[in-house]
């Protein structure tokens, strides 16, 4: 909490600008904002979440893609300081999933799983920031499904995601265990980001080994899949 709040604090005494092009006067502009309002489902783009005999994946929905100025602000966001972009990032996963809802209907009560931190992280930053997308993922839910958050996945060692490439976080993957198991409820998983999709598939095999439905995930944003367009410079991507 002290570090949180000198974050605060510090945010009151110096020029603030937007987290992902740098405008001045605002956290986060108008402009930079239509890019976390392109909600939708992105599972085919992350190939660890591919299962096998043909299943499909598990669907995730997120507000947008981890490219400009997201890719920018989430990192600001998490490790550097911008405890002004939560209230961006929690309103991000809520879009995310107000249309997940749309696919949970009939479910009658959900536990809303928040991908776990690493202790040294959540301490540096002063908060449970994936914590707190689950906290606003249930408000937006409400009572239809009835959701509250659940700690049912708990991690232990393993390294901080960023910077990591494919391999590093698929071994990283092993660092979760269930710390409790529901089965008679369905499980949704939040996570900040989404890059190969390998930390939600670790986290969906220890809950599904104890039993546990995952119908989903959501997140604020998920790496866009490398297209035909995206492997030649100067060329747009649809």
């Amino acid at each position: 909490m002290r570090t949180r709040l000198l974050q605060e604090v510090l945010g009151l005494v110096l020029p603030v600008c937007c987290a992902g092009c740098g405008t001045a006067e605002v956290p986060w502009c108008e402009g930079c904002a239509e890019h976390l309002r392109v909600v939708g489902r992105r599972e085919d783009a992350l190939p660890r979440l591919a299962r096998a005999e043909g299943s499909p994946p598990l669907p995730v929905w997120t507000a947008g893609s981890y490219a400009g100025p997201v890719r920018r602000a989430v990192p600001a966001w998490k490790d550097g300081g911008r405890a002004d972009l939560t209230d961006v990032m929690v309103a991000a996963v809520r879009s995310a999933a107000a249309q997940a809802a749309e696919a949970l209907a009939g479910v009658e009560h959900l536990r809303v799983v928040p991908v776990p931190s690493r202790a040294a992280a959540v301490r540096r930053r002063g908060m449970d920031l994936v914590g707190a997308l689950a906290a606003g993922v249930c408000a937006e839910l409400g009572a239809a499904p009835r959701a509250a958050v659940s700690r049912a996945v708990g991690r232990y060692g393993g390294r901080d995601q960023v910077g990591l490439g494919a391999r590093a976080r698929g071994r990283n993957a092993t660092a979760f265990r269930l710390r409790h198991a529901d089965a008679d409820v369905p499980h949704l998983l939040v996570d900040d980001v989404v890059t190969t999709g390998a930390t939600l598939a670790a986290c969906e095999d220890v809950l599904a080994r104890a039993g546990v439905l995952v119908v989903g995930a959501v997140a604020v944003a998920a790496t866009p899949g490398i297209t035909r367009p995206a492997l030649h410079p100067g060329q747009e991507q649809d």
